[in-house]
């Protein structure tokens, strides 16, 4: 194991989303668990899924239920931990249209970009709020040529600010940005805001092939104790995100202190039933998934004592 290089893939480098794991990597918690592992961009989240079952990449760290992307019924690969608890999206408006916090059905008449596999979230969140997409004239799409971009977040408060799109759907590092340079207002933090069914749609999550976990477990358990270690350890002394930071995204790096304070309160290992129910249920309304699942067909319950 020790003279093996392991693939992280993530698909949004700049970004809160899947910090844990650009951390454990950056700050030596990888190798501090006998596993030397490499970052690798791949976005959009379809395409790390589509490496890992390729065998491209080892793992990834993205949305749990974009697995499905790959992975039909969730055979053929596991979750193993959760980065953060609860689906991490925001949704943000051009601040000149006055929209206040929680008014979704300002949305009605928008055009909001969100990638593919995100945006899903966002369509089945206004479903349940009872806003129809057809009915209310409501655009969720991509940007042109934002998919694949080294952080869909940035690209969205760039669309933003020019006038493309009315809002977005994307990450904590595009939502603050937008936030803070007075052009965008934000609307929803599903985490803190709700609605309640929509916590649990998806999760950061680390994943791998069950190849993987058949194969090497030793190497999977490494990876799982390598992402509590460093959530713990940023719990401790968030400060420690500035450094990681300053080496992957320095124009940047001031923020991440601050965002990853502010995730904290959902820095936990553990995938529970009641979230995979909830993720099972999301996915099967939006029809990419089209069976029941069982807990054990999604987490690699074998190494949950990793959690503690």
């Amino acid at each position: 194991m020790a003279g093996d290089l392991y693939k992280i893939a993530v698909p949004d480098l700049v970004s809160p989303s899947y910090f844990p794991a650009e951390a454990a990597v950056e700050l030596g918690f990888f190798e501090r668990e006998g596993v030397r592992a490499q970052l690798l961009l791949c976005a959009p989240v379809e395409r790390a899924y589509a490496a890992l079952r390729e065998g491209e990449i080892d793992f990834v760290a993205g949305s749990a239920h974009s697995v499905l992307s790959a992975f039909p019924r969730w055979r053929g690969a596991k979750l193993l931990c959760a980065q953060s608890q609860g689906m991490y999206w925001f949704l943000v408006m051009r601040a000149d249209l006055g929209i206040k916090r929680g008014d979704l059905e300002a949305v009605k008449g928008r055009r909001i970009g969100a990638a593919p596999w995100v945006g899903m979230g966002l369509r089945q969140l206004l479903a349940a709020s009872g806003i129809d997409l057809d009915r209310d004239k409501v655009v969720i799409a991509p940007m042109p040529g934002s998919v694949g971009q080294i952080n869909f977040g940035l690209a969205a408060a760039r669309a933003l600010e020019e006038g493309a799109i009315d809002g977005f759907w994307a990450n904590g590092m595009g939502a603050e940005i937008a936030v803070r340079s007075g052009v965008g207002s934000l609307l929803l933090d599903v985490r803190r805001d709700g609605p309640d069914e929509a916590f649990d749609y998806t999760m950061p999550a680390l994943a791998a092939a069950d190849r993987l976990i058949a194969e090497r477990p030793e190497v999977v358990e490494g990876a799982i104790r390598a992402i509590v270690a460093v959530q713990k350890a940023l719990i401790a002394n968030p400060e420690r995100a500035a450094e990681v930071g300053r080496r992957l995204f320095p124009a940047e790096a001031d923020l991440i202190v601050d965002l990853v304070r502010r995730d904290l309160p959902f820095y936990r290992p553990q995938i529970s039933s009641r979230s995979v129910e909830g993720m099972n249920r999301f996915a099967r309304s939006l029809g990419i998934l089209d069976e029941e699942a069982a807990y054990e067909d999604v987490v690699a319950t074998q190494f949950s004592r990793c959690w503690d």
